[in-house]
């Protein structure tokens, strides 16, 4: 039947794309994608520049908001999700990060057996296409492009000199033995285009008769029959439609749109479902808690450096000299990620893992880029890894067109916020170090801050995402588990939840690599099988 499928997937980013590509390798199996948003194709995904044109934008974005944050003096965060095929993968960074070995260490440790860092490193293998790095840590011939980046930046070697002043080491590879370093990262480009989850796992496959790929699909609910997931209701234009699954549901909305469509299914905490009038299919109160994300401050300077972006006239034509390059040797200012290095650094020498992270970027952002500066200038991102603090995921209404209430509680830890500082002080030194002072012409955000107190007061006043959301139907064993270690909804046959949400922490990194991981390793717990090892 044109409606009934073996797996209906609901949600075609990260975990989306790749789940379709992997499950249709089967050609007695059928699969069915359903994404909200268009196509994820064309110029401003593949370009990597054009990630500015979308972030803040509504191209290919859902351009959230958080509720207002008491950490934050009650500013409302923005959280840009990606709202096409490819997900957040076709609008992010392109950073290829893991996060920490004793992240995944920490997963079993809670009981969930199988997600040790020896147990997903091979479906990290399993996924990556690494061009440059070969040995025991790195794939090679695996579908998501990994490739050094092709900016040609003299701001690599500043920050990486400013480091070493610093007494910093140097890395080349944060996915290798030892994370704690300074560096440039490698990114999800092949050629000095985007490699998205769609490029990577779904335009390849669209050809396959056993694979069906519905954009513009805006999933209204799971239909539930007698505790067990059996279809899917979803509104595409004016009609509503109803697709059937033989075998499994599997939800990869995100860590926002997860637990509003468990919610909106009557799967949720009780009392919740009741105050919106949904029916309650079945009681599972930890839908939509322990929403993790990574609090992130944000440095700028303006430079007279011509080597940054930027909306001055220098800095214009310079961009479109660059178009020529791009089209030429897929090389230079457009293939640009803007957080081109990085750094993973401890706030104090005890710690058995880095617990700060550093964006460094070539141009000057403010406000996600949503409020402009008209001249050249660079930033340092410092964002907290493992912050205490935990929110939440709620309906806003039993309307499914509306947004839910997105809560990551940011800094209401109180230790969160002193890290913060310790994070900030690391950063503000690396940044004075010889190597990038001299490029300073003014201090946009931090000129006078110099006490404790003040530099308290300039992390609530700026402090926002740097667009990590996980957590929100944790994989675990506890009452508060949404998920069993093999991904399935307790209480609910038939169906899971494959991506960030399942997270029962947040990882020491960038989240778009460890989703695809994620999706690789459940490919082979709905098969039974294992791929990988």
């Amino acid at each position: 039947m044109d409606n009934e499928f073996d797996y209906l997937i609901i949600g075609g980013g990260s975990a989306g794309c790749a789940l379709a590509g992997r499950l249709s390798e089967d050609p007695d199996t059928r699969v069915c994608l359903l994404e909200a948003g268009g196509k994820g194709d064309g110029l401003l995904v593949n370009v990597p520049a054009g990630a500015v044109a979308m972030l803040a934008k509504p191209v290919n974005n859902w351009l959230m908001e958080t509720v207002p944050q008491k950490g934050l003096n009650g500013r409302q965060g923005f959280q840009p999700r990606g709202k096409c095929l490819g997900g957040s993968s076709a609008i992010n960074a392109m950073v290829y990060i893991r996060g920490h070995r004793e992240d995944y260490d920490q997963w079993a440790a809670l009981g969930n057996e199988g997600w040790s860092y020896q147990d997903v490193l091979p479906y990290f293998r399993l996924s990556e296409g690494n061009e440059r790095l070969r040995n025991d840590y790195h794939g090679n011939d695996g579908p998501l492009s990994v490739s050094d980046i092709r900016t040609d930046s003299p701001f690599h070697d500043y920050f990486l000199n400013a480091a070493r002043e610093c007494d910093i080491p140097i890395t080349d590879d944060f996915n290798g033995e030892e994370q704690e370093g300074a560096g440039v990262f490698q990114v999800t480009q092949k050629n000095g285009e985007r490699w998205s989850s769609a490029r990577a796992y779904l335009f390849p496959h669209l050809n396959r008769p056993n694979l069906q790929v519905e954009t513009l699909a805006q999933v209204q609910r799971i239909i539930v029959e007698d505790k067990r997931a059996v279809g899917v209701e979803f509104k595409q234009g004016n009609q509503t439609r109803t697709f059937r699954a033989r075998k499994e549901v599997l939800l990869s909305a995100g860590a926002f749109q997860s637990p509003q469509l468990l919610m909106l299914s009557g799967i949720g905490d009780e009392a919740e479902l009741k105050q919106h009038g949904i029916p309650v299919v079945h009681h599972l109160p930890g839908v939509g808690k322990n929403l993790q994300d990574h609090p992130d401050f944000i440095f700028g300077y303006t430079t007279d450096s011509p080597d940054t972006f930027g909306f001055s006239l220098g800095g214009i034509w310079r961009a479109l000299k660059a178009m020529a390059t791009y089209r030429k040797t897929r090389r230079g200012l457009w293939t640009s990620n803007f957080a081109e290095a990085g750094a993973f650094l401890k706030t104090r020498p005890e710690l058995s893992a880095p617990d700060i992270q550093l964006h460094m970027v070539t141009a000057l952002v403010d406000d996600h880029g949503r409020k402009l500066h008209f001249t050249q200038g660079y930033s340092c991102h410092v964002c907290l890894l493992r912050p205490r603090s935990r929110g939440s995921v709620q309906l806003a209404s039993a309307n499914p067109d509306d947004l839910p209430l997105i809560d990551p509680a940011f800094l209401e830890n109180p230790q969160d916020l002193e890290d913060m500082v310790a994070g900030y002080k690391i950063t503000r030194d690396l940044m004075h170090a010889p190597s990038l002072k001299r490029w300073i012409k003014k201090d946009m955000f931090t000129e006078n801050v110099n006490s404790d107190d003040e530099i308290r007061a300039v992390i609530r006043q700026r402090t926002d995402t740097v667009y990590h959301p996980v957590g929100s139907c944790k994989m675990g064993t506890d009452e508060a588990a949404v998920v069993d270690p093999q991904l399935r909804v307790h209480g609910i046959d038939g169906l899971r939840v494959i991506d960030a949400s399942i997270m029962p922490t947040l990882i020491g990194g960038n989240t778009n690599a460890p989703v695809m991981m994620i999706a690789e390793k459940a490919v082979d717990m709905i098969r039974g099988q294992v791929r990988a090892g």
